[in-house]
Formats: structure tokens, sequence, C-alpha cells
């Protein structure tokens, strides 16, 4: 993989091919496989969101059933053979993105659509949500340039999913009357909101000071300060939009703090791909 901080790789060409690479994982990722999870979301949606935001496409009337089930469809088979070429392009012996992009379509259905519909449950769905957001893109991108051949590829993006169970919430504080009326158990409907917001800061909070010291102790200091660093203005925001009112701030806060969150991931994603595991 081309290395920019390396004065002895200024391979210009495999740096641009990465680039490319990593544009089209992005695509996989992005508009196809999320826009297919939030399609079919939707969808199984239409009822609850008729109650709690009746202007969205689906419950409207802005769209038809046609176009929904057509656009299904054309983000499922289009992300994975997107997925299928970038395994062709890496040069992989198994289809590693691939499985991973019909694992995460599967999740992506049990969790919207009966009988299963993950959301029903405000743990198990919120983790789910949590975890493909987090994890299935991250192995996606270990698999396309480099190999998930050591367990902590795995670990650590499904423990740093707990954060996400904490993000997920946030999107159910606005649904919490529509999910009570209808019987869904989310965290917010469980705990009520007080309960709920305080799960929430505490998941994105701990895991990342988690992770934080598990670096740390693999001797990556720099890039556990660098995730303490980016921590403290997450917690500034929970402590002035998400805990005093989550359903009026709910946006703002997702707004003004996953940007930091995202960073993280980033920072730690790049330590692991850097860091010498046989030292």
């Amino acid at each position: 993989i081309w290395n920019p901080f390396d004065p002895n790789d200024r391979n210009v060409m495999l740096g641009l091919e990465d680039a490319l690479k990593g544009f089209v994982g992005m695509i996989l990722a992005g508009p196809f496989l999320t826009g297919y999870t939030q399609t079919i979301n939707d969808w199984y949606d239409r009822e609850i969101d008729a109650i709690n935001e009746p202007y969205r496409p689906i419950p409207s009337g802005a769209i038809s059933e046609g176009q929904v089930i057509f656009q299904i469809w054309f983000l499922l088979l289009g992300g994975l053979g997107i997925a299928y070429g970038l395994d062709v392009w890496a040069g992989h012996d198994f289809p590693t993105v691939l499985a991973l992009s019909i694992f995460g379509s599967w999740v992506s259905y049990i969790y919207s659509a009966p009988p299963l519909k993950l959301k029903q449950n405000g743990w198990a769905g919120n983790y789910a949500l949590g975890c493909s957001y987090i994890s299935l893109p991250w192995w996606c991108g270990q698999a396309i340039f480099g190999e998930l051949d050591r367990p902590v590829y795995f670990i650590l993006p499904i423990l740093y999913s707990i954060a996400g169970l904490g993000i997920a919430i946030v999107n159910d504080f606005k649904s919490i009357e529509g999910d009570r009326e209808l019987g869904l158990q989310s965290l917010p409907v469980a705990f009520g909101i007080d309960g709920a917001k305080w799960i929430c800061a505490g998941s994105v909070t701990l895991t990342q000071l988690g992770v934080a010291a598990y670096l740390y102790s693999i001797g990556e200091s720099t890039y556990a300060a660098i995730l303490g660093g980016l921590l403290l203005p997450q917690i500034y925001f929970q402590a002035t939009l998400l805990l005093p009112d989550p359903v009026a701030n709910d946006v703002k806060y997702q707004a003004s703090s996953q940007p930091f969150f995202v960073f993280g991931i980033l920072a730690t994603a790049l330590c692991l791909g850097h860091h010498d595991f046989s030292a």
C-alpha cells in the first residue's frame, strides 16, 4: 500500500489506485448498501412513520410502492456487484468483501422486517444498527487494503459498536410516541427519555475510553491521546445538548458530536493498520 509519509515510497500511480479503491469502497458502503438499509427500513416503518413523520416520502405518497421495491433491489444487487468487483480488484482468493456485504444486507433485512424485526427490541436493534455502521465498513476497508488475519480486527470493531448502540438511541427519541403506540420496545420507551439519554452518553463515552486504554496498553500512546482529545468535545456536546433535552437537540447533537466520534474511529483503524503486532 502506498504510504505518502514515507520518503522512500513515491509510487504515485499506486497511490492513485489506492485512492480509487477507497472511493469505490465508500460508494459501496454509502449510497448502495446504506441506501438499501435505509430504504428497506423506511418501507417496513411506513406505519410508524405515518404517525411520527407523515411527511416522509413513503407515508406521504411521494414515492410509489413499485418505486420503493425497484430501489431496494437496485441498491442491493448493485452493491453486491460492486463488492465482488472490489474482491477481484484486490486479488482475493475468497470474496471477503462480497461475504461481508451479504452478511450486512441480511442483518439489515432482519433488523427491519418481520418476523425477527430486531428493532422491536431496543438492545438488539440498536446494537445491530451500531455494529453495521461501524464494524462492516471497517472490515471492508481492512479486507481491501490488508488482511482480516488477527482477532483484534474483529474484536475491537465489535466492541466499538457499543458506542454505535448509543448513537442509535439518539434516533429513537423523536419516535417515542409511535414506538410506544405500536409496541416497539426502543430504549427510550423501555427506560424513559431520562434513562435512555444516560445509556446513550455512557455507552459512547465509556467505549471510547476503553479503546483509548487498549491503544495505550499496546504502546500506541500518541493514538490514545488523539482519541482522548477527540472525546472531549463529545462530552461537552453531551453535557450541553444531549442531556438537557435529547428530543429537541437530537439533530444538533448528532451534527456537533458525531464528526469527532468518526475521526476517533478513523484514528483507531489507522493505528491498528500500522501497528506492528509481531514486536
